[in-house]
């Protein structure tokens, strides 16, 4: 049992919200392997539901409501109980139960926002006192995207996405309707990223700025994932082309595609409607950022 938690009977409950891009630019391979990007994320109100408990022999042990993923050491929830445990010399004997709404391999951040989660659970329940920046740089090293779900809230990302700057509230786009699709099939983050270099745009689809009054909105890995997913690069055109969206872009890597719905708009007679286009297999969403 470790003895810097004698009370077992803590218990502790999070949510961790998924994220989109309101644009992504990449600007070339680093020396160190990842890309240079820049861009601006933005918290969804959908949201994975994660439960945590102190136990006392010393094993961390993660229950998850989707048997697709790994449990084990792989996990970026375990991953990121390993690097915290590295990081304050500790060990952190903890059960957590993860309650899954976030697809994976969609572009919404699922499993870095998981891991965000579990540093800012420790932090509290080990009374820990670490910073934001602290968390932050620890969920670096776990992957590009978990520091900014460290600060949870909207913010510009650059480096490969780990120097993180929160938006002042006055600049943030506020709460904004959105609708998201995911066919049935993932993307890999680094595959999009690798394939990124050698990429062309591919005739017919829509890869142009589209000026809102959020701020721009643009994917350069729309290239290289339109190039090989092509069925992406029609959602989004037939996106663009419903009354109800005024702007639609991929969601990260993919596979999500998010469409931006008009003010005051019910989005649910578009979500039948792509379903009935694009099958029933398909994964939908109607929400806001936040």
């Amino acid at each position: 049992m470790s003895d810097q938690f004698p009370d077992m009977s803590i218990a502790y409950e999070l949510f961790a919200p998924a994220k989109t891009n309101l644009w992504l630019r990449v600007h070339g391979q680093r020396e160190d392997g990842y890309h240079e990007i820049e861009t601006r994320m933005v918290k969804l109100d959908l949201q994975d539901r994660i439960r945590f408990q102190w136990r006392d022999d010393d094993h961390v042990v993660l229950r998850c409501s989707d048997p697709s993923l790994p449990r084990g050491e792989d996990n970026l929830v375990v991953k990121a109980v390993r690097a915290l445990e590295r990081y304050t010399n500790k060990v952190f004997s903890i059960s957590i139960d993860l309650e899954k709404n976030i697809p994976s391999g969609a572009g919404l951040g699922g499993g870095s926002s998981d891991a965000a989660a579990v540093l800012r659970a420790i932090n509290v329940m080990g009374s820990l006192f670490l910073p934001e920046a602290e968390l932050a740089a620890i969920g670096a090293e776990i992957g590009s995207d978990v520091p900014f779900f460290v600060y949870d809230r909207t913010c510009d990302c650059r480096g490969r996405g780990e120097i993180v700057t929160p938006v002042v509230e006055a600049d943030a786009p506020g709460s904004l309707p959105i609708f998201l699709i995911k066919p049935g099939f993932e993307v890999s983050a680094g595959w999009a990223y690798h394939q990124y270099a050698s990429s062309s745009e591919y005739d017919g689809f829509v890869y142009a700025t589209q000026s809102c009054s959020w701020g721009e909105m643009v994917n350069d890995l729309e290239r290289p994932v339109f190039e090989k997913h092509t069925v992406l690069g029609e959602m989004k055109s037939w996106l663009l082309a419903q009354p109800e969206v005024s702007a639609a872009l991929m969601s990260g890597s993919g596979s999500t595609m998010l469409a931006i719905l008009k003010p005051g708009i019910d989005g649910s007679a578009l979500e039948t409607r792509a379903l009935e286009r694009y099958g029933e297999n398909s994964w939908t969403f109607l929400g806001q950022t936040s």
